[in-house]
């Protein structure tokens, strides 16, 4: 069955409470050092729900425009400063969001959630820009709601990356929830880095960043949807039980498996003892004392150095990857205090972006997992996984049902998938 999917014209959808304010006249909120590296950097996520609820797209966007009045940055306009340094502003001039309604000609079942066909569905369940990145005169958000015929519907998210980030965008999701199930206000009130002094992003974090977002070309690398089993990550906190001083953590546990996984896979013949970094984003709001409710940017990357060669990784302990892992996130309040980058030695750039290093982002516990308009949670939230230009993966998606952490990934050649998803098999 050929699924089509028609969508109404876009629209906007502005504060509720609020007319367009003149870029002239508004309020202009300085971004954060957290927030240029990622600037006009597009991301997109898909959020599937399978119970219905009463006019998903209405609801949705009823409940959009009521918190488009607390969130007030993502309704609003970036701004490129005149000055040599092109400072980067938020106007908050009200203009709003883009808003499309969609339907499918199928129920749910039959494009198989779980199956690759759902994925090739995914650019049809979304708004994309018109462009690779975000112009200055877009709306930092665009929305998609797309029904089913059985009532399921897919909510498609696709943001300009310098107003918020997963966390950020969570908060904003779980508002237009609340707000869509009749409460008077967001039960967590939202804060921006207008009304926060956060320090400054660590040098090699936001070069990392930068890099990343705006200077590496994109590579084939397979597309992989995975899961790691919950046994495995049990067995692998059983074994560490309170070596690390704290239980070993989903995210811990989950990637380690898949940086020695990998390792294995891809490990040459030829010179097995070239460095295999592992770089890893992570929430810095508890380090730098953001409020519950920051929906900016505050997201730091970490490296782990110095970084083992692949031979280690491959067949080491997995106990000492997770150690490492730990190590790792340990030191992030140290590398905001200045210390730690310059004691220890870091992989020179071309290693830390070629094939044998590694990118984790984990979307565990950002808050997606709560949202409901009124039908309850999602059965599954996805990331839209193009080619990547690096080897990466988004770990721990929430997954109904899938007895396990779910990974999408784009971080092997083709040739060395199958070796892979046979290393992963021996952990079950």
């Amino acid at each position: 069955m050929r699924v089509t999917v028609t969508k109404s014209w876009p629209l906007l959808v502005r504060p509720s409470t609020e007319q367009s304010t003149p870029a002239t006249t508004a309020n202009y909120i300085k971004v954060s050092s957290f927030d240029k590296p990622l600037a006009f950097s597009a991301f997109s996520s898909f959020h599937v729900f399978d119970r219905a609820i009463h006019e998903p797209a209405e609801t949705i966007k009823r409940a959009l425009s009521r918190a488009l009045d607390h969130f007030r940055l993502i309704a609003g306009r970036v701004v490129v400063g005149d000055d040599d340094d092109g400072d980067l502003c938020i106007a908050c001039t009200g203009e709003g969001v883009e808003f499309v309604a969609a339907t499918a000609n199928c129920a749910l079942e039959d494009v198989k959630l779980f199956y690759p066909p759902f994925v090739a569905l995914l650019g049809d369940l979304a708004v994309e820009y018109p462009e690779a990145s975000c112009r200055v005169t877009d709306p930092l958000l665009l929305m998609q709601v797309t029904e089913f015929s059985c009532g399921a519907f897919v909510l498609g998210v696709t943001w300009n990356h310098v107003v918020a980030d997963g966390t950020g965008m969570a908060l904003l999701l779980r508002a237009v929830g609340e707000l869509a199930r009749g409460m008077d206000q967001p039960s967590i009130p939202p804060d921006t880095c207008a009304d926060q002094l956060l320090p400054d992003l660590p040098p090699l974090a936001a070069a990392i960043e930068q890099t990343m977002v705006g200077q590496l070309k994109p590579k084939d690398y397979a597309y992989l949807d995975i899961t790691v089993p919950m046994n495995t990550i049990d067995r692998i906190k059983a074994e560490l039980g309170d070596e690390l001083g704290a239980p070993c953590t989903v995210f811990e546990a989950v990637t380690a498996v898949l940086w020695q996984c990998r390792s294995r896979a891809i490990m040459p013949d030829d010179d097995p003892d070239n460095p295999a970094p592992l770089v890893f984003a992570a929430d810095a709001r508890r380090t730098v004392g953001a409020a519950e409710g920051y929906y900016s940017n505050c997201i730091t990357t970490q490296v782990i150095a110095p970084p083992p060669t692949i031979r280690e990784v491959a067949e080491g302990d997995i106990k000492d990857l997770v150690r490492l892992i730990r190590s790792s996130k340990e030191q992030i309040a140290a590398t905001f205090a200045g210390e730690g980058e310059e004691s220890v030695p870091l992989p020179c750039v071309d290693t830390l972006f070629g094939y044998n290093a590694l990118f984790v982002t984990s979307w565990r516990n950002l808050g997606f997992e709560a949202t409901d308009f009124g039908g309850g949670t999602p059965a599954r939230v996805m990331c839209h996984v193009g080619p990547e230009s690096l080897p990466m993966c988004v770990a721990c998606l929430p997954c109904r049902d899938k007895g396990g952490a779910n990974v999408l990934s784009r971080f092997l050649k083709e040739e060395h998938g199958g070796a892979f998803l046979a290393e992963l098999a021996k952990f079950r």
